[in-house]
């Protein structure tokens, strides 16, 4: 492992890691530090993910480097503290102090946590006060904040004209949300691995019987494809159509790798206290989120259905 890898698992291992992983910079890596981000680039954003995804840990990460990215974009800086974002239909209204936003957005991924909400426009990212705006509480499957956040006549604190759109911006946080999956099939594969080595039926342990390494070898190849698709997509962020096989492929394996993981521990991995639990709750939430594999299966088929030479474009030659 790298240093920032071995910093991140450290960090992210602990039970309240937001203190310290704003402390070294963390929380905005791959923001550039002239934006109030940590420096870096997407590969050492990723390597945080990862970790996150694999101790499931329950903080804003990735909500917080996307809105961090995004204020960059906007020339904006990003201040101390959780960051969300949230793009839909916004009305912006000018005043003598700046745009006056209205809009309702659904869903939006720890918002009664953030210090601030950004908002994406049509040609605008904006910075609101979340004290400004009403806030329903929501979760999702993990229990992770997911609330509905209703902006009616909000002054924005910080705004500037914005070039990323919605579809980039759903693009970003589906890769987000792609590499926080492979870091969390990896966790199940390790506590499988494990409990199979530990756990002895008939005088021995059960990973010494076929059936159960066959599950085993299973999950690994499904971990190690989606992981794979999904580190290609890092390398290539601008390119539609790696992103899109990297979520589709990361949503549809984490069902499976769920499934498996399950099967391994028996009942024991639906307890509350089992590190299981915590990370296949959330590889059932994040496959939804920005898409799940249905809908960006549709999307690289529609890249398929355009292309002059659709051979091309799946093998990249």
């Amino acid at each position: 492992m790298g240093l920032l890898e071995d910093t991140a698992n450290e960090i992210l291992a602990g039970d309240d890691p937001w203190r310290a992983l704003e402390e070294s910079g963390l929380t905005l890596a791959g923001v550039p530090e002239e934006a109030g981000g940590g420096g870096g680039d997407l590969a050492d954003a990723a390597t945080v993910l990862r970790a996150a995804g694999y101790h499931a840990a329950g903080v804003p990460l990735a909500e917080t480097l996307l809105a961090g990215r995004l204020l960059a974009d906007a020339g904006l800086r990003a201040a101390p503290g959780p960051l969300t974002v949230m793009s839909g239909a916004v009305e912006a209204a000018e005043s003598r102090g700046g745009p006056v936003l209205s809009g309702t957005f659904r869903r939006v991924p720890w918002a009664r946590s953030a210090r601030a909400l950004v908002v994406l426009g049509d040609g605008i990212a904006a910075v609101v006060d979340p004290a400004r705006a009403r806030i329903v509480e929501g979760a999702n499957v993990a229990g992770e904040p997911r609330d509905d956040v209703v902006l009616a006549g909000v002054p924005a604190e910080r705004a500037a004209p914005c070039a990323v759109d919605a579809a980039e911006l759903r693009r970003r946080g589906a890769l987000a949300r792609a590499v926080q999956l492979t870091g969390a099939m990896s966790r199940a594969l390790d506590l499988s691995v494990r409990y199979a080595g530990e756990r002895e039926q008939f005088g021995r342990p059960i990973g010494r019987f076929q059936a159960v390494q066959q599950m085993l070898a299973e999950l690994a190849g499904e971990a190690t494809v989606a992981d794979v698709a999904v580190r290609a997509a890092v390398r290539a962020p601008g390119d539609p159509v790696a992103v899109a096989a990297a979520k589709a492929n990361a949503s549809r394996a984490a069902g499976a790798v769920a499934a498996i993981a399950h099967q391994v521990h028996g009942a024991l991995g639906v307890t509350e206290e089992h590190p299981l639990r915590r990370v296949t709750l959330r590889l059932w939430s994040w496959r939804d989120e920005y898409g799940d594999e249905t809908a960006w299966a549709d999307v690289l088929g529609a890249a398929l259905a355009a292309a002059p030479d659709p051979w091309a474009l799946v093998t990249g030659t």
